[in-house]
């Protein structure tokens, strides 16, 4: 069992930048491959980004490769989402997922086991 813990959204202009971070307890950190998701109001949540269990390999969305960047900091038990040059499409509600054990970079969101509640992120034109 893991416990997931999102912060550092906000309201933020496009152009700008926010870097969110995910906080998890429970199990080894070091044990769990780490995403980001997002799900808009209406639409279905998607895949952010991810990173491996031990930080070495990530993979984006199209949408957002070349401007957002996916961390993790295993002594801190922390993943990180740094947002920049955000656009009014990057509003959502974004999730830190982690998965069990996962030998490579997770995409889908069924392949993870746990899910934070969620931090908002609101950029205006």
């Amino acid at each position: 069992q893991v416990q997931l813990v999102e912060t550092g959204g906000g309201l933020v202009q496009a152009g700008g930048s926010l870097r969110l971070s995910c906080a998890a307890s429970g199990r080894t950190f070091s044990s769990y491959a780490m995403g980001w998701f997002r799900q808009a109001p209406g639409k279905e949540r998607e895949f952010v980004g991810a990173i491996n269990l031990n930080g070495v390999r990530t993979s984006y969305a199209g949408s957002v490769k070349g401007r957002f960047t996916i961390s993790r900091d295993n002594a801190k038990n922390t993943v990180y989402l740094q947002m920049n040059n955000l656009k009014p499409e990057d509003t959502a509600l974004y999730y830190c997922a982690a998965a069990y054990l996962h030998s490579s970079v997770p995409t889908m969101s069924s392949q993870y086991n746990y899910w934070g509640q969620g931090t908002q992120v609101t950029v205006s034109s």
